[in-house]
């Protein structure tokens, strides 16, 4: 019930947003006044509205989904040593990366991973699970944060939903294109858009995105390794590196981040075969290659 009140929230926010926006640009109908021929202009404002809104609503809601999602436990105040030294560690490496002060919170997953999301690299949340606090070593741990909050100072979230903007954008665009075309030239609908239209276009979103979600995966196992980069810099080559390890070791334990923060996580599954180019993490033998080359 959670993950569908989420997701009815983020709907109806992103629809609030479009409209008001539509209605501010004075952006009408995607038909030329003729009826017949497509009005290039308004159809790619209308597209960009709903492709961007849908990006920003969904950064804006990162923290609150985010704790929601993965019961996230924010860490007001230090209840024992653990929970202080994490408070500190997280203190420590966000003021050596130049970012304010992110919330600190723990959520309840035995698969060692951690994430961290936010709309403001001094606004962000940084998490971990209760399977890394309970297995990981400290200079491990630390590591992982640091990995994290390089993800922050890095703007990767920012730039992630700019890039998903784009990709919405261009995916709506050229599936009513496509559904025109479909809807005109081969079912021969001479006025306003039929059923052929509406259908093509739904089936043109879909191939589209699958497609256009290769260039989203693309740029974010890139900037995992620059992420990884940051946490060897910001704590230390070798404790880096042996986190990735140590988490290599635990592919065992299912994987238990909800589907909408994979890409936010430090970690996430193998994929093998065509699925690798949707994944969104390098796989990890390649980040350790990576990090061993630069030290």
């Amino acid at each position: 019930m959670m993950r569908i009140g989420l997701f009815l929230l983020t709907n109806l926010a992103v629809i609030a947003l479009a409209s008001v926006t539509l209605s501010i640009l004075g952006v009408g109908s995607t038909l030329q006044a003729n009826g017949v021929d497509l009005d290039l202009g308004n159809l790619l404002a209308f597209c960009a509205v709903f492709g961007f809104a849908g990006s920003i609503v969904s950064l804006l809601l990162s923290k609150f989904m985010a704790k929601r999602s993965t019961r996230t436990e924010i860490i007001t105040q230090a209840r024992n040593a653990d929970e202080q030294w994490l408070l500190d560690t997280v203190k420590e490496l966000s003021d050596q990366a130049g970012i304010g002060m992110p919330e600190v919170g723990v959520f309840p997953a035995q698969q060692a991973n951690a994430f961290a999301t936010g709309w403001n690299r001094n606004s962000a949340l940084v998490a971990v699970s209760i399977g890394l606090l309970q297995r990981f070593r400290r200079e491990e741990i630390r590591a992982v944060l640091a990995h994290e909050i390089g993800h922050v100072a890095n703007g990767d979230m920012i730039t992630l939903t700019l890039i998903q903007g784009v990709v919405n954008t261009f995916v709506m665009f050229f599936a009513r294109i496509i559904g025109h075309f479909v809807d005109r030239v081969i079912l021969k609908n001479e006025e306003g858009h039929g059923l052929g239209y509406f259908i093509t276009t739904i089936v043109a979103e879909i191939v589209l995105g699958i497609l256009a979600s290769t260039i989203v995966a693309w740029f974010s196992r890139k900037r995992e390794f620059k992420a990884d980069e940051a946490g060897a810099s910001l704590a230390s080559p070798h404790a880096m590196i042996g986190a990735l390890q140590r988490l290599k070791a635990e592919y065992e334990v299912p994987d238990q981040m909800p589907s909408t923060m994979t890409a936010f996580g430090i970690s996430s599954h193998m994929k093998t075969g065509l699925m690798a180019l949707m994944a969104t993490h390098p796989p990890l033998d390649d980040r350790i290659a990576a990090l061993q080359k630069r030290s």
